[in-house]
Formats: structure tokens, sequence, C-alpha cells
């Protein structure tokens, strides 16, 4: 899976003129699923992401994570985090899960990290067109990747 998790003051994501999920602070998480992705690597991004350290402690250091803070998820579909672009200027996403995989994969991406986090977590909808909104706090923008074969 391919992450990239974004500190947020706030974030939500409209899905045909309705808000489908709203978060004050907290992490806006847009998630990729590779074609060779299985539960294992949905469970070690969950993990990554609720563990990770970018928010502010008492001295101002990136020390606590979302969990420490009490704030909140938003996580997003986004196969496009596959795109490549090393070959001509129209990405390619084979390596993307095809949707039926992405998609189970997605859902227990988001009900592992539901099962796992004390706090809110909200979601979008699989591969509908959406608009989402955020306020970057930082701006911190992190991405968590976990290549198996890497080029």
């Amino acid at each position: 899976m391919r992450l990239v998790v974004q500190r947020v003051s706030s974030a939500s994501v409209t899905i045909e003129g309705k808000i489908a999920g709203q978060i004050g602070p907290g992490l806006l998480v847009l998630a990729a699923v590779h074609q060779t992705d299985s539960k294992a690597e949905a469970e070690w991004a969950a993990d990554k992401m609720m563990r990770l350290r970018i928010f502010p402690d008492d001295q101002g250091k990136m020390n606590r994570s979302v969990q420490d803070t009490g704030g909140s998820i938003l996580i997003i579909s986004q196969f496009t985090l596959y795109g490549d672009v090393r070959k001509g200027t129209r990405p390619s996403f084979i390596a993307s899960a095809q949707p039926d995989k992405a998609e189970a994969l997605y859902d227990y991406f988001v009900s592992y990290t539901r099962s796992n986090f004390a706090g809110k977590v909200e979601t979008g909808e699989f591969a509908a067109m959406m608009q989402v909104e955020l306020v970057n706090d930082g701006p911190v923008t992190i991405i968590i990747d976990r290549e198996k074969n890497p080029d």
C-alpha cells in the first residue's frame, strides 16, 4: 500500500454535493492498493499511520501520534498514487490493484484502522468522484510506502 498522510487542522470530502466525511484536527490519508498487496500490507500501513509521530509535543518537536493527540482520521481511496510517468506524460496505472481487489483491501484497511484506533475514522467512497478539502497543518505531508520489490 501507498499512503500520503497529511497532518490537518480540518478536512472533509464531498460527494455529489453532500459531505461524506469530515474531521477536525488529525490526519487526511490518501490510500492506494498495489496489485501485489495483501492484508499484511494493509495492517502494516495502518499501524504505521496510526503510530506516526508527526504532531508536536510540549516542546514543539514532532513526537506525538494522532492517537496521542486524540485526533481523527479521514481516509480517501486514491488509485492514482500508483500512477507511473517514467515513460511519457500519460500516467500508467498498471501497478494499481484491479478494482475488486483494491476495494476489498481498502475496506479492510479502513476496518482494521477503526478496530485499532480509539478516535473518529471517516472515509470517502471507493471509486467515487470526490472533492477533498483540507487545511494542512504545518504543512506536514509524509509518504508511507512498503515496496517489496523496488525497481
